[in-house]
């Protein structure tokens, strides 16, 4: 299917947010997906998925989370640049290890060190779930403004966007949720809250994500949700981001994207 995309800005509550938009180059009406990205922000990779999705029949908005007035001064694609760059650099036996990541911390320059603990404090310490939460739904009330956009709403993220995709469902606002590889909701009650389906999608070797998958499988359940929940033997945290060659998982990720165009036809369409 023909698409079309272009760079467009959308309206929240008091600040507004860039984002991406691909749509079927056509006049029909289509279902709407809001898809959010890693934690390294709004890329050429979530914006290739946004395209292929689009070429499936819908409409997708790839809002980019980092850049509103409140929060682009910390978490500027250079600043996050660094500290991915600096929490990479620790070994997986020592990411624990506060003494350790202080020392390593010390090393780097000012303006380093600025950026890494910003960025920290922000995406990973106090991470502002509910700010990001209303900037997803101002994407969907975006979506529902469209002509070319039907009745239902979607959504998927990869990562942090995993984690921000479930937490958007569990608000009500969307018709299905999928996650790749993202933390659970807190607290996990918040899934009392999701009116449509859920799909979650991880790697075999992600334990630390996995860790929480028994409290999300019990919330759906104990609360009545619709789910999907599969696990990919022997891939990794990120196995669908084909720009990353050390997590990508190319039967994994092929896999993945079969059964997300499944669950969005019977809970979009």
């Amino acid at each position: 299917m023909k698409t079309k995309s272009e760079n467009v800005k959308y309206e929240t509550m008091d600040d507004s947010i860039e984002a991406y938009l691909a749509a079927p180059d056509d006049k029909d009406k289509h279902p709407g997906v809001i898809m959010i990205h890693e934690i390294f922000g709004l890329d050429e990779h979530t914006k290739n998925v946004a395209d292929r999705l689009a070429a499936e029949g819908y409409v997708v908005l790839a809002p980019h989370l980092f850049s509103s007035k409140k929060l682009s001064g910390f978490l500027s694609s250079q600043n996050i640049a660094s500290a991915m760059k600096f929490m990479m650099s620790i070994p997986v036996d020592k990411q624990r290890d506060e003494q350790y990541r202080a020392t390593e911390l010390a090393k780097l320059s000012e303006d380093e060190k600025k950026a890494v603990t910003e960025v920290n404090q922000i995406l990973f310490m106090n991470r502002p779930v509910d700010l990001f939460v209303e900037y997803m739904s101002s994407g969907v009330d975006y979506l529902h403004s469209l002509p070319n956009v039907s009745e239902k709403i979607g959504s998927v993220g990869f990562c942090f966007g995993g984690g921000m995709s479930i937490n958007l469902g569990c608000t009500g606002k969307t018709d299905a949720s999928i996650i790749f590889y993202g933390e659970n909701p807190n607290p996990i009650e918040k899934i009392k809250g999701v009116k449509g389906a859920v799909m979650g999608l991880y790697g075999g070797e992600d334990s630390r994500i996995n860790s929480g998958l028994h409290e999300l499988v019990k919330a759906l359940v104990d609360y009545k949700k619709p789910f999907t929940i599969k696990v990919f033997p022997g891939a990794h945290h990120a196995f669908f981001n084909d720009t990353r060659e050390q997590h990508y998982n190319k039967k994994a990720a092929e896999e993945a994207w079969q059964m997300l165009l499944r669950f969005y036809d019977v809970n979009l369409r």
